[in-house]
Protein backbone atom coordinates (compact mmCIF):
# COMPACT_ATOMS: atom_id res chain seq x y z
CA UNK A 1 0.00 0.00 0.00
CA UNK A 2 1.50 3.73 -0.87
CA UNK A 3 2.11 5.95 2.05
CA UNK A 4 1.43 9.73 2.43
CA UNK A 5 2.57 12.15 0.27
CA UNK A 6 3.30 15.16 2.38
CA UNK A 7 5.58 18.35 3.56
CA UNK A 8 7.21 19.75 6.62
CA UNK A 9 8.42 23.10 6.48
CA UNK A 10 9.57 25.89 9.31
CA UNK A 11 7.22 29.14 8.60
CA UNK A 12 7.91 32.73 9.61
CA UNK A 13 4.28 34.13 11.80
CA UNK A 14 3.94 36.51 8.23
CA UNK A 15 4.16 33.42 6.40
CA UNK A 16 8.15 33.05 5.12
CA UNK A 17 9.72 30.13 5.18
CA UNK A 18 13.12 31.35 3.46
CA UNK A 19 15.00 34.50 2.63
CA UNK A 20 14.73 35.97 -0.82
CA UNK A 21 18.25 34.93 -1.99
CA UNK A 22 19.81 31.26 -1.64
CA UNK A 23 22.97 33.86 -0.21
CA UNK A 24 20.99 34.47 2.99
CA UNK A 25 20.65 30.85 3.75
CA UNK A 26 22.26 30.13 6.94
CA UNK A 27 21.81 33.44 7.70
CA UNK A 28 20.83 35.10 11.26
CA UNK A 29 16.75 35.86 9.96
CA UNK A 30 16.68 32.08 8.83
CA UNK A 31 18.53 30.44 11.71
CA UNK A 32 16.01 32.23 13.78
CA UNK A 33 13.22 30.87 12.00
CA UNK A 34 14.71 26.89 12.38
CA UNK A 35 16.39 27.87 15.47
CA UNK A 36 13.72 25.61 17.22
CA UNK A 37 14.59 22.43 15.38
CA UNK A 38 18.39 22.91 15.34
CA UNK A 39 18.03 22.10 19.43
CA UNK A 40 16.77 18.82 18.66
CA UNK A 41 18.88 15.70 20.18
CA UNK A 42 17.61 14.08 16.98
CA UNK A 43 18.24 16.64 14.22
CA UNK A 44 21.86 17.14 15.83
CA UNK A 45 22.34 13.44 15.43
CA UNK A 46 21.35 13.41 12.15
CA UNK A 47 23.24 15.88 11.49
CA UNK A 48 26.21 14.53 13.25
CA UNK A 49 26.34 17.94 14.88
CA UNK A 50 27.82 16.80 18.13
CA UNK A 51 26.32 15.64 21.41
CA UNK A 52 23.73 17.12 23.26
CA UNK A 53 19.93 18.67 22.45
CA UNK A 54 16.32 18.78 24.01
CA UNK A 55 14.58 16.28 23.86
CA UNK A 56 10.32 16.23 24.34
CA UNK A 57 7.90 16.67 22.26
CA UNK A 58 9.22 18.74 19.81
CA UNK A 59 12.37 16.26 19.15
CA UNK A 60 9.99 13.49 18.68
CA UNK A 61 7.94 14.85 15.75
CA UNK A 62 11.39 15.50 14.05
CA UNK A 63 12.33 11.89 14.48
CA UNK A 64 8.80 11.17 13.62
CA UNK A 65 9.56 12.96 10.04
CA UNK A 66 12.75 11.46 9.48
CA UNK A 67 11.38 7.76 10.70
CA UNK A 68 8.26 8.26 7.99
CA UNK A 69 10.21 9.32 4.96
CA UNK A 70 10.71 6.58 2.92
CA UNK A 71 11.78 8.72 -0.22
CA UNK A 72 12.05 12.97 -0.65
CA UNK A 73 11.15 14.96 -3.89
CA UNK A 74 12.10 18.44 -4.30
CA UNK A 75 12.90 21.35 -7.10
CA UNK A 76 15.81 22.67 -8.42
CA UNK A 77 16.05 25.72 -6.51
CA UNK A 78 16.43 24.04 -3.69
CA UNK A 79 18.67 21.56 -4.39
CA UNK A 80 21.20 24.36 -5.69
CA UNK A 81 21.26 26.06 -2.43
CA UNK A 82 22.10 22.40 -0.76
CA UNK A 83 24.39 20.95 -3.26
CA UNK A 84 27.67 22.87 -2.20
CA UNK A 85 25.99 22.94 1.98
CA UNK A 86 25.25 19.21 2.57
CA UNK A 87 28.15 17.21 3.39
CA UNK A 88 29.19 14.12 1.87
CA UNK A 89 26.76 12.13 3.96
CA UNK A 90 23.26 14.90 3.38
CA UNK A 91 20.52 14.48 5.91
CA UNK A 92 18.19 12.53 3.80
CA UNK A 93 18.95 9.09 3.95
CA UNK A 94 16.58 7.89 0.75
CA UNK A 95 16.35 8.69 -2.86
CA UNK A 96 15.36 12.12 -3.38
CA UNK A 97 14.09 12.92 -6.70
CA UNK A 98 14.72 16.32 -8.47
CA UNK A 99 12.91 18.09 -10.45
CA UNK A 100 14.85 19.96 -13.27
CA UNK A 101 15.30 20.73 -16.71
CA UNK A 102 19.13 19.65 -16.17
CA UNK A 103 19.72 15.88 -17.61
CA UNK A 104 21.91 14.67 -15.34
CA UNK A 105 22.98 10.96 -14.14
CA UNK A 106 22.30 10.30 -10.74
CA UNK A 107 24.41 11.26 -7.83
CA UNK A 108 25.30 8.94 -4.99
CA UNK A 109 26.28 10.00 -1.90
CA UNK A 110 26.87 8.82 1.80
CA UNK A 111 24.21 7.41 4.09
CA UNK A 112 22.07 6.26 1.27
CA UNK A 113 21.24 8.97 -0.38
CA UNK A 114 20.71 9.35 -3.93
CA UNK A 115 19.78 12.43 -6.02
CA UNK A 116 17.97 11.80 -8.94
CA UNK A 117 16.92 14.32 -11.49
CA UNK A 118 13.58 14.63 -12.83
CA UNK A 119 13.08 15.96 -16.41
CA UNK A 120 9.57 15.18 -17.00
CA UNK A 121 7.35 17.20 -14.99
CA UNK A 122 6.71 16.77 -10.79
CA UNK A 123 3.72 14.32 -11.32
CA UNK A 124 6.61 12.02 -12.42
CA UNK A 125 8.65 12.80 -9.75
CA UNK A 126 6.16 12.02 -7.12
CA UNK A 127 5.37 8.95 -8.91
CA UNK A 128 9.15 7.99 -8.85
CA UNK A 129 9.57 9.20 -5.30
CA UNK A 130 6.04 6.77 -4.36
CA UNK A 131 8.04 3.49 -6.22
CA UNK A 132 11.11 4.39 -4.16
CA UNK A 133 9.57 4.38 -1.08
CA UNK A 134 7.29 1.58 -0.74
CA UNK A 135 4.88 1.60 2.21
CA UNK A 136 6.79 4.47 3.61
CA UNK A 137 5.45 8.17 2.70
CA UNK A 138 7.09 10.70 0.33
CA UNK A 139 8.31 13.98 1.46
CA UNK A 140 7.88 16.90 -0.57
CA UNK A 141 10.89 18.65 0.95
CA UNK A 142 10.58 22.10 -1.25
CA UNK A 143 11.32 24.66 -2.05
CA UNK A 144 7.75 26.30 -1.54
CA UNK A 145 7.14 26.90 -5.59
CA UNK A 146 7.74 23.11 -6.02
CA UNK A 147 5.09 22.56 -2.98
CA UNK A 148 2.72 24.93 -4.51
CA UNK A 149 3.13 23.02 -8.32
CA UNK A 150 2.15 19.61 -6.05
CA UNK A 151 -0.90 21.22 -3.65
CA UNK A 152 -2.50 22.63 -7.35
CA UNK A 153 -1.82 19.27 -9.06
CA UNK A 154 -3.88 17.28 -5.85
CA UNK A 155 -0.38 15.26 -4.78
CA UNK A 156 -0.66 15.98 -1.49
CA UNK A 157 -2.12 14.58 1.44
CA UNK A 158 -1.35 16.11 4.52
CA UNK A 159 0.86 18.80 5.92
CA UNK A 160 3.01 19.59 8.61
CA UNK A 161 3.68 23.42 9.50
CA UNK A 162 5.84 24.64 12.41
CA UNK A 163 5.11 28.30 12.87
CA UNK A 164 7.89 29.85 14.37
CA UNK A 165 7.60 32.75 16.55
CA UNK A 166 9.80 35.38 14.05
CA UNK A 167 8.69 38.07 11.59
CA UNK A 168 10.43 38.30 7.70
CA UNK A 169 8.55 40.85 6.11
CA UNK A 170 10.29 39.81 2.85
CA UNK A 171 10.96 36.22 1.71
CA UNK A 172 10.24 33.63 0.35
CA UNK A 173 5.81 32.95 0.76
CA UNK A 174 4.63 29.03 0.93
CA UNK A 175 1.96 29.34 -0.43
CA UNK A 176 2.86 32.15 -2.38
CA UNK A 177 0.88 32.15 -5.96
CA UNK A 178 -1.24 28.39 -4.66
CA UNK A 179 -4.56 27.82 -6.75
CA UNK A 180 -6.39 28.24 -3.36
CA UNK A 181 -10.11 26.81 -4.80
CA UNK A 182 -8.65 23.71 -5.48
CA UNK A 183 -7.21 23.11 -1.99
CA UNK A 184 -9.12 21.86 0.95
CA UNK A 185 -7.78 21.97 4.39
CA UNK A 186 -8.66 20.09 7.76
CA UNK A 187 -7.25 20.68 10.97
CA UNK A 188 -5.93 17.73 11.97
CA UNK A 189 -3.39 18.96 15.45
CA UNK A 190 -1.98 22.23 16.73
CA UNK A 191 0.79 21.43 19.45
CA UNK A 192 2.01 24.13 20.66
CA UNK A 193 5.57 24.45 22.64
CA UNK A 194 7.89 26.71 24.21
CA UNK A 195 9.76 26.89 20.56
CA UNK A 196 7.23 26.87 18.00
CA UNK A 197 3.49 25.69 17.16
CA UNK A 198 3.00 22.91 15.32
CA UNK A 199 -0.15 22.83 12.80
CA UNK A 200 -1.18 19.56 10.64
CA UNK A 201 -3.48 19.41 7.82
CA UNK A 202 -5.00 17.09 6.18
CA UNK A 203 -5.16 18.28 2.38
CA UNK A 204 -8.42 17.06 -0.26
CA UNK A 205 -8.60 18.54 -3.76
CA UNK A 206 -12.27 20.91 -4.09
CA UNK A 207 -13.85 20.78 -7.07
CA UNK A 208 -14.19 23.99 -9.08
Amino acid sequence: MAGTVFFSVSMSLDGYIAPDSPDELMGKQWMELQKWVFRQRHFRENLKLGDGGEEGRDNDIVRETFERTGASVMGKRMFDAGEHAWPDDPPFHTPVFVVTHEERAPWERQGGTTFHFVNDGIESAVERARAAAGARDVRIAGGAATIVQCLDAGLVDEFHVAVSPVLFGSGIRLFDGVDAERVALELKSAEPSPNTTHLRYRVSRSPR
